[in-house]
């Protein structure tokens, strides 16, 4: 996850980093670690994996218990993992590129979940169907996570950790502009009190000493603004896309539906925010911490960008919502994150299976949630002795734990990057002035439309 379902990247560091994890918790193997092992006569195994950069954060966090177990387990093998990462605005071509060459051989890969579908049907990935039938958890999982690793009714990927999008604010601004944190909860709430702070933000700038940009943070990042509008889609019970028979080629298919009247309301609220004065602004999460803005929808990664994320909840307020276009809509959130995933190139397959298995046990996976601030898949972990304690470390965990129930994610199939970039151009030409949001939603989707093969 998490974009889209990853955080966002503070830096962008062009290259591939190629890191070997050896028995200890450094990653490259000492020559007497590799002697000792030979001398026992173990077979020596190379796990390949091809991954994202998690934004900079350490893959090895979470490999090197993991591989520990792995290693018990299997006392006849000498088993090692070399993996290459990518950032993310290059992860997913480059994991084309690297998957699609069949003279390499991968065994483990991290794919977003807007890209299995993609994956899949290109013939890279290995179907786990039958592993997960036998490793039997999936009961353990949201319904939602398990929805998102499934395409044309087989697990191509086990979703691993997840995000979910909601409403941050500073409270001090709030409270020097006499503005309810839980006004900000409807369309009309939320547009009324963005002129109120920003008439605060007006006042202190006559007095010179004001760094706000703007009251709102209005999503215009060409990346991600799409996924700030899905939630508005979604509570009005709208779809991206929907099952229509009469496809030329496949009788039943997708087809794009979310020009709809749900579709065009929900742009409409983005157009109504424009037209009191707010601008799309790039999606920089550090901008919100560094007091641009006073009130951000954003992902559950936020408190990971403070430098003290334990004082967050001090100064930070945090609402569980999108706002509803009245009180009798449910809100609604987007979810995204990390599957993963066997390639179909696999020469350990087995082996990867288990060690994918061992990372999700939630005694392994839950210190690494716990340090980088991810949410859970898995209800045993979002519940339970396991949420106690990742309540005492993530700022408001709770609060991001009860908007799971409430998420939505983007639908597992080949043509949804495509069909994202249509509605991020309808999108561009709403915040541009050149479309209304009807016209612009119904040329994205005849875009769509074709894509899909109709």
């Amino acid at each position: 996850m998490f974009n889209n379902s990853a955080k966002p990247l503070p830096i962008i560091i062009c290259g591939v980093f190629v890191l070997i994890l050896g028995f200890g918790i450094g990653t490259n193997i000492s020559p007497a670690i590799a002697s000792s092992a030979t001398s026992r006569n173990e077979e020596q195994v190379t796990l390949r994996a091809v991954l994202t950069d998690l934004a900079g954060q350490d893959w090895q966090v979470l490999f090197q218990p993991s591989l520990e177990e792995l290693r018990k387990r299997h006392p006849n093998l000498d088993i090692h993992l070399n993996y290459t990462m990518f950032p993310y605005n290059i992860t997913r071509i480059s994991l084309l590129e690297s998957l699609s060459n069949k003279t390499n051989s991968f065994d483990l890969a991290s794919i977003d979940q807007i890209w299995l579908g993609e994956f899949a049907a290109k013939g890279l990935l290995t179907d786990l169907s039958n592993l997960t039938k036998k490793w039997g958890r999936l009961s353990d999982f949201y319904e939602i996570s398990l929805d998102g690793m499934i395409y044309n009714d087989k697990i191509y990927g086990i979703w691993a950790w997840t995000d979910v999008r909601g409403m941050w604010y500073w409270k001090d601004i709030l409270n020097k502009s006499n503005v309810n944190p839980d006004s900000l909860k409807t369309w009309n709430g939320y547009l009324a009190e963005a002129k109120k702070i920003n008439n605060t933000i007006q006042a202190a700038k006559k007095e010179g000493n004001n760094t706000l940009i703007q009251s709102m943070h209005l999503n215009g990042d060409v990346g991600t603004a799409v996924d700030m509008w899905y939630p508005y889609l979604w509570m009005l019970g709208g779809t991206i896309v929907e099952s229509r028979s009469g496809h030329p080629t496949k009788d039943t298919y997708w087809f794009p539906s979310y020009n709809s009247s749900e579709g065009v309301q929900a742009l409409g609220f983005i157009k109504k925010q424009l037209d009191i004065g707010l601008k799309p602004q790039t999606t920089l999460d550090i901008q919100f911490v560094d007091r641009k803005f006073a009130v951000m929808l954003s992902g559950s990664w936020m408190p990971s960008i403070f430098r003290d994320w334990q004082s967050v909840e001090q100064m930070v307020g945090f609402l569980p919502a999108f706002p509803v276009p009245n009180e009798s809509i449910q809100t609604s959130t987007m979810m995204g994150g990390w599957e993963l995933s066997i390639p179909s190139t696999s020469t350990h397959k087995d082996l990867a299976w288990e060690l994918i298995t061992i990372m999700l046990e939630p005694k392994i996976l839950v210190p690494w949630l716990e340090k980088y601030g991810y949410l859970p898949t898995q209800v045993a972990i979002g519940q339970g002795n396991y949420s106690m304690q990742l309540e005492q470390s993530i700022p408001y965990y709770q609060e991001m734990i009860s908007m799971i129930e409430l998420g939505r994610g983007r639908p597992s199939i080949p043509e949804y990057p495509q069909i994202a970039n249509h509605i991020n151009q309808a999108m561009d030409d709403v915040f541009s002035g050149s479309k209304e949001p009807e016209l612009a939603l119904d040329d994205a989707a005849a875009k769509s439309a074709e894509s899909l093969g109709w």
